[in-house]
């Protein structure tokens, strides 16, 4: 039997939704947890800051959509990034039915060349404590992603994807406190860092303050970044 589209099938009939995807662009700049936003240029919510973002063409995968996006916003290619929600409230956007697919993608940010795309005046980072008037419904978008950040932490190493390459403990846990919106005790933190071993020392080490200089580590290639039997934090 072939899977062939029916003979008297007329897909004109049915009323057809959009489907776009906004990327949640999260880093840590000078001590805070940024997000990289845009300004539309055009109407609905022309001259508002918004998620990056664009419809999803018809011959592409919604992850390829995302990458693209991403891509496109920073000049950012080889980057973790994880589908958060699907948003489908019935007017979330004033032009026809959209839904859209969120990702959040966690990008060092001396990796980043951000540039305005087409649809967009211009792009800036903004802290996730001190957000402006957003576009649609992304100021709930972005509560969302920051919740899920938070869980990730807790559950998952998933920290060390907003860290350069090589990084001492000292600023693994500052990324953790800065995200978390909490200190961490440092012993506590350690043991359980360095028993969830995704994590190997470099062989290198960096001068921190007046102390002997600190061990680089780097994240374990093989290792598996999903840490699902533990709760690693608090």
């Amino acid at each position: 039997m072939g899977h062939n589209m029916p003979e008297n099938y007329d897909a004109t009939k049915f009323e057809r939704p959009s489907v776009t995807v906004d990327v949640v662009i999260f880093s840590l700049v000078d001590n805070d947890l940024q997000v990289l936003l845009v300004k539309r240029k055009y109407p609905p919510f022309a001259g508002v800051w918004a998620i990056p973002g664009g419809f999803v063409r018809m011959e592409e995968s919604l992850e390829d959509a995302a990458v693209r996006e991403l891509a496109e916003e920073t000049g950012v290619t080889d980057v973790y990034i994880e589908q958060l929600y699907t948003f489908g409230a019935p007017h979330r956007d004033p032009r026809t039915r959209v839904i859209t697919v969120a990702y959040f993608a966690l990008v060092p940010h001396d990796a980043i060349q951000h540039r305005p795309g087409d649809d967009a005046a211009e792009t800036a980072w903004f802290s996730m404590f001190d957000l402006p008037e957003l576009a649609f419904d992304h100021a709930q978008i972005l509560s969302y992603a920051l919740q899920r950040l938070r869980y990730k932490l807790e559950y998952t190493a998933v920290g060390f994807e907003l860290l350069p390459d090589a990084f001492t403990l000292s600023e693994l846990q500052h990324a953790y406190e800065i995200i978390l919106g909490e200190q961490l005790d440092k012993r506590n933190f350690r043991r359980k860092i360095l028993s969830s071993e995704v994590l190997e020392e470099t062989g290198r080490k960096k001068k921190e303050g007046e102390g002997r200089p600190a061990m680089l580590y780097r994240y374990r290639k093989d290792a598996v970044a999903e840490v699902k039997t533990r709760r690693l934090f608090p």
